[in-house]
Formats: C-alpha cells, structure tokens, sequence
C-alpha cells in the first residue's frame, strides 16, 4: 500500500506535516477542520507539497525527517529547489551562505 508524505502552510504562516494512506480523504478532514488539533485552529490550509512513497512506513519516516528541518530546508522543498536544499542539509538545516 503506497503512503504520502504532505505538507500544509496554514493561515499563520506555519507548516503542518504529515502521512497518510489516503491523500484525498485526509484532505478533506483538513477542509473541514477536523484533520488534527493543529491546523483545525489555524484555518484555512494549502496543500503546498506532496511526494509518493511504497508504502505507509516509508511515508511515515519522511514526515518524521521533515519534522527536524529548519523552516528555510522546508521552504526550499516546497520549491523544489534542489540546490538549496543539499546546502541547508550540509549546513545542519540552517541558512546557507550565498555562493
């Protein structure tokens, strides 16, 4: 069973990350406020970044990894900006210094 790993920016600038099974339904429980204690008070919410994984498990360890990033390696994933995401990573998930 393949998993998701998502990320969410709420109406207070702050992300929410998580894993699920179900992407459409889970969703659907954020738009209705009632996907998790966090975003419900913080309404409403974007989908701003998804990835595909084999399985639930697999999903499971990503959203945990991303959970540790800095809001700089988060932001830099959303973009898909690849170059900046392996500097903030050697960096420890801090500011990268310009090149």
């Amino acid at each position: 069973m393949s998993g998701y790993t998502y990320m969410l920016r709420c109406a207070d600038g702050s992300y929410y990350v998580g894993s699920t099974s179900n992407l459409d339904a889970r969703m659907d429980q954020h738009g209705a406020g009632k996907g998790s204690a966090y975003t419900s008070k913080r309404m409403p919410v974007e989908l701003v970044f998804v990835a595909e994984f084999d399985s639930v498990a697999d999903a499971w360890a990503m959203e945990r990894r991303i959970h540790g990033w800095s809001r700089a390696k988060k932001e830099a994933l959303i973009r898909g900006d690849w170059n900046q995401l392996q500097k903030l990573a050697r960096r420890g998930g801090g500011q990268a210094t310009p090149d």
